[in-house]
């Protein structure tokens, strides 16, 4: 489309293209989806999108299930347990390496990330039980690897069948006197990954956070919370932190120690990316600890460096807030002019970005900094707070499938004295106003812009043609669907096997990676269907 004059986007417009890519859905089906749908308009006082909800049969899905968010997103970066998968074969390979959770072995800890252990759970396990089964398991695997912790998580036929994996467990933690972690996330068990994200959560405060002290603290020791080290994500981040004086207590989880998540709970400042995958620990350690949490994104210059002045305004440490100036400044004399060359690359591109919960807002920033523009934006697994922010979280309906999981609330312990009060928390958020909040993707977006919530392969395919999408952002599952429509697509969950994307360093990858996309001379030579004159 370089050189072609486009017709804006226009709400008008974009309301059109989302009717048309409803069209050829049953009347029913097409009633469900229209709500999930939305095309911001600023004159509306309230724009109001669903979102959590099952995804309807026969749609094509990006969502996973619980297992997966269980053991593939929250658990599986923690580098020295070591994970069983109780059920079919087939479920532990479901999440073995397809995530790129780097990792970097230590001296003195384990490092089990090349591994994928599974109970193997076969018909005649399905008709006699597995308990027996999954006890030898445990016991085998701590005979081979030795490790300080194992974790156990059970997929759907083990739900159904009714093993007792909490009384294995408990039986092979007292016998073999090593944490063994039981994770109840039956692949049923919500409408998505998002409800493996929850039971997670739990499972964390439950079994690790506060069950054992640091040797040391800091007056500017923080958790990094809802990084997974996609590419190295959080190794750049951990270097910036550093740089600036402040002490990473633990990461939750990318390249994560349970020794380091054990201690979590003596850090001074929880700092939240994406709030959709482990928010639920953070209001756990609040209600316990009176830990707070603010939360940030280390994707993009701009929201880079709102994060590192938003740290300094909570520490309120003008030596600190020094040194943050000081590498702000540092980084963009670096960064400014690769920025300038590739956003006279890239203006002007249309993007549509669809990823996990909370990532398209991450994520849009970066892209407008080079001067494209986010035409379609949503999520997976989000819920409605993850479109609309944080204070539509009273008026959410919970339904039976989400009372299934279950919402653990803390009493505080006596034993961890919190550095702040309420007062000095409500006094500080006057003027942070990301400490213990967040605002969603909704306030981002444009006139004429589109929200869309658990996207089909088909809705998608309509409103790339119809709004003439010049790159297209999402997951492994449709990715080269959209390759052979001819248009440039990058996988961001894990970043077509490059990053790391995050701080300054990373947003030049970044661009190098867009404009590589966007402006490879290959797209030259093929002209996608619908721009053909031709009937052949």
């Amino acid at each position: 489309m370089s050189g072609v004059e486009r017709e804006p986007i226009t709400i008008a417009g974009s309301c059109e293209a989302v009717e048309d890519s409803l069209k050829g859905l049953p009347k029913k089906t097409g009633d469900v989806r229209r709500k999930h749908v939305v095309v911001k308009d600023a004159c509306e006082v309230e724009q109001k999108i669903e979102a959590n909800d099952r995804a309807i049969p026969g749609i094509l899905t990006n969502r996973g299930c619980a297992y997966a968010g269980s053991k593939g997103v929250v658990f599986g970066p923690i580098k020295d347990i070591l994970h069983i998968t109780h059920g079919p074969i087939g479920c532990a390979y479901f999440t073995w390496g397809s995530r790129r959770n780097l990792m970097k072995p230590e001296e003195g800890r384990d490092c089990f990330s090349g591994y994928c252990l599974s109970t193997d759970v076969k018909e005649t396990d399905i008709v006699f039980g597995a308990e027996k089964k999954l006890a030898d398991a445990i016991r085998e695997a701590y005979a081979i690897f030795k490790p300080g912790c194992i974790s156990v998580f059970c997929t759907c036929p083990i739900g159904l069948i009714g093993d007792d994996i909490e009384s294995v467990c408990k039986k092979a933690e007292e016998d073999l006197r090593i944490k063994v972690i039981p994770v109840r996330c039956e692949g049923y068990r919500g409408v998505s990954q998002s409800a493996g994200h929850h039971i997670a959560s739990n499972c964390l405060m439950e079994h690790l956070v506060g069950t054992e002290e640091p040797d040391e603290t800091g007056p500017f020791d923080v958790n990094v919370f809802g990084e997974y080290n996609i590419g190295g994500d959080y190794w750049v981040v951990k270097e910036l932190l550093e740089k600036v004086g402040y002490r990473v207590v633990s990461p939750f989880t990318g390249d994560a120690s349970f020794h380091d998540i054990a201690k979590a709970h003596r850090a001074k400042l929880n700092i939240l990316l994406c709030h959709r995958s482990i928010n639920y620990t953070n209001r756990m350690m609040e209600e316990k600890y009176g830990l707070p949490w603010l939360k940030v994104n280390y994707l993009g210059v701009e929201d880079t460096i709102k994060t590192l002045r938003d740290m300094a305004a909570f520490f309120n440490d003008q030596d600190l807030t020094s040194r943050t100036e000081a590498v702000i400044s540092e980084e963009m004399a670096k960064v400014q002019p690769i920025i300038d060359m590739y956003r006279q690359r890239l203006a002007g591109k249309r993007v549509m970005l669809l990823v996990g919960g909370s990532r398209a807002h991450h994520f849009r920033n970066m892209f407008e900094t080079l001067g494209m523009e986010v035409v379609v934006a949503g999520y997976e697994f989000a819920h409605r707070d993850d479109y609309e922010g944080r204070k539509v979280l009273s008026t959410i309906v919970h339904t039976g499938r989400s009372k299934v999981l279950e919402d653990i609330h803390y009493e505080r312990d006596p034993n961890v004295v919190s550095p702040y009060d309420d007062a000095t928390i409500q006094e500080m958020r006057k003027s942070i106003p990301r400490l213990m909040d967040y605002e969603g993707l909704s306030p981002h977006m444009k006139d004429g812009q589109v929200m869309i919530d658990d996207y089909s392969h088909h809705e998608c395919e309509r409103l790339v043609k119809d709004l003439g999408i010049d790159l297209f952002c999402s997951g492994i599952k449709d990715k080269y669907v959209f390759q052979k429509m001819h248009i440039p697509s990058r996988q961001m969950h894990s970043y077509d096997y490059s990053g790391p994307y995050t701080g300054f360093e990373g947003f030049v990858q970044f661009a190098k990676d867009i404009d590589m996309s966007v402006n490879s001379p290959t797209w030259k030579f093929i002209t996608p269907p619908w721009r053909q004159k031709s009937n052949a």
